[in-house]
């Protein structure tokens, strides 16, 4: 198998932004309506409770309709206190400080319209309603202290939509975790299932013993170890570990000279590694899967030669791996498969911030996959 490196390049989108329309969608996600709702009912109606004891003394005379008519403002307070939520779902995926520059003066601000229409409710009722309502404060210097409460309540109403949005975070966390734990889980099985594959096994065991029988014993001889190192190292991989790409490529490696024995000159392997990508880190079991998909789905139902490739690069900051091959195909099953398990891990990994790419045609099969350079 012959192993060379060089460098691709493949257009793609920036990860700036991806970064920034998974921060989108997720914000969109944890920041919901209903969760807004219900957080600012309950506050407002706990404030109105603290309140309700100095609302009736302050009518104390004049009958239930000014105590009710005083509570009704309440609902006005929360139609404000949703614009605010809109706000901040609006600005939910913007850097943490330029949110609660914004967050801060919109508070201030809505504090002083909230004040403001207190005095013209007032004045309304008290020409209107409620003539005794002309005893009660009605000018700007009375509204002071009313604007710092507002302030308060608002601001607190905020810390609640925070405090929500970081739940449902947590929440949609737990879920993409036990999605990425899932789909590892069925790489495993993958794995195990190709690890005891009697198919796979005899086919290599045929073929070597077809090489002790012709006296090709040091091919043999190296097809068993060969053998022996993929078990080996089959069995010790873990689908939830993180290994570098250069482990990985041995495996594949390991795999394909196997198959390279049992189909001889119909398989024709190149792999091109760069200089700078082969420590990266990526998940386990990420190129295997591929590679297993286009042995089955191309190699094996073709008479005809099969050139596969596996190309790993970095491009604009970011790790590009590459498989393909050129067997024209009849289906694509395995390779929809493998395709759609692997962009449930990274996705679950990375986000938008990752990609799997598929495109079939005449002349083969070629997956790309595109992720953040690990460490």
């Amino acid at each position: 198998m012959a192993m060379m490196h060089g460098s691709l390049v493949f257009n793609a989108s920036s990860s700036s932004s991806a970064r920034r329309a998974d921060r989108l969608q997720g914000g969109r996600e944890d920041v919901q309506w209903r969760e807004g709702l219900v957080a600012t009912v309950a506050l407002w109606s706990f404030t109105l409770l603290i309140y309700l004891p100095m609302i009736v003394g302050r009518y104390r005379g004049m009958g239930v309709t000014s105590v009710l008519l005083d509570c009704s403002t309440i609902l006005v307070s929360m139609l404000f206190a949703m614009g605010l939520f809109a706000l901040f779902r609006g600005t939910y995926a913007l850097p943490r400080r330029t949110r609660l520059a914004v967050m801060i003066g919109a508070v201030l601000s809505v504090a002083i319209v909230q004040s403001a229409f207190d005095l013209l409710f007032t004045g309304f009722v008290a020409h209107n309603l409620e003539a005794r309502w002309l005893t009660l404060p009605q000018d700007l210097r009375s509204s002071y202290g009313a604007a710092l409460n507002y302030t308060g309540v608002f601001a607190v109403n905020c810390a609640l939509f925070q405090v929500a949005a970081g739940r449902q975070k947590a929440l949609r966390q737990e879920r993409e975790l036990a999605h990425l734990r899932a789909t590892a889980k069925q790489a495993e099985l993958d794995a195990m299932r190709l690890k005891f594959n009697p198919h796979f096994l005899f086919n290599t065991l045929n073929a070597i013993s077809a090489m002790v029988v012709t006296d090709r014993n040091p091919e043999a001889e190296q097809g068993l170890e060969t053998l022996s190192s993929f078990l080996r190292a089959s069995i010790e991989s873990d689908p939830m570990a993180i290994t570098s790409l250069e482990d990985q490529l041995q495996l594949v490696d390991h795999y394909l000279q196997l198959e390279e024995m049992r189909f001889g000159e119909r398989l024709a392997v190149t792999v091109e590694c760069a200089d700078d990508v082969g420590d990266v880190a990526v998940p386990s079991l990420l190129i295997q899967p591929l590679v297993e998909a286009a042995i089955r789905d191309g190699v094996e139902p073709s008479s005809a030669r099969v050139q596969i490739r596996i190309i790993a690069s970095r491009d604009a900051g970011a790790l590009q791996l590459r498989v393909s091959d050129d067997a024209p195909r009849t289906q694509m099953l395995e390779a929809s498969l493998a395709a759609e398990a692997i962009r449930g891990r990274l996705r679950a990994l990375y986000g938008a911030a990752a990609s799997v790419i598929v495109r079939a045609g005449e002349n083969g099969v070629e997956t790309t996959l595109r992720m953040p350079m690990a460490a």
